[in-house]
């Protein structure tokens, strides 16, 4: 299991942590909106020792987004890794 390293800040959109998937630290904010209007479909595993991230979500989606979040299937190895290289490099444009 990877360690996790939580900072408590304000607000759970705050909070820091390092990503399994991206190999750095990201905000709890990113990882809630990782897949444009969705939540990474990680963010339960990732996030679950640190706060009650589910029932979180679970308030704060809107019904029909809670289903297309539970509904997500995983992506082979290759496209999220070209994925999240598109995402870099976009960002690094802005």
């Amino acid at each position: 299991m990877t360690s996790k390293r939580l900072m408590k800040k304000t607000s759970y959109r705050e909070w820091i942590m390092r990503c399994p998937r991206l190999g750095g630290e990201v905000s709890f904010s990113y990882c809630e909106r990782e897949a444009g209007d969705l939540p990474c479909r990680q963010v339960v595993r990732c996030w679950e020792s640190g706060f009650p991230v589910e029932k979180y979500l679970r308030e704060t989606l809107m019904p029909e987004a809670w289903k297309r979040f539970c509904k997500q299937i995983p992506k082979d190895r290759m496209t999220t890794i070209l994925a999240v290289a598109l995402t870099v490099k976009e960002q690094r444009k802005k």
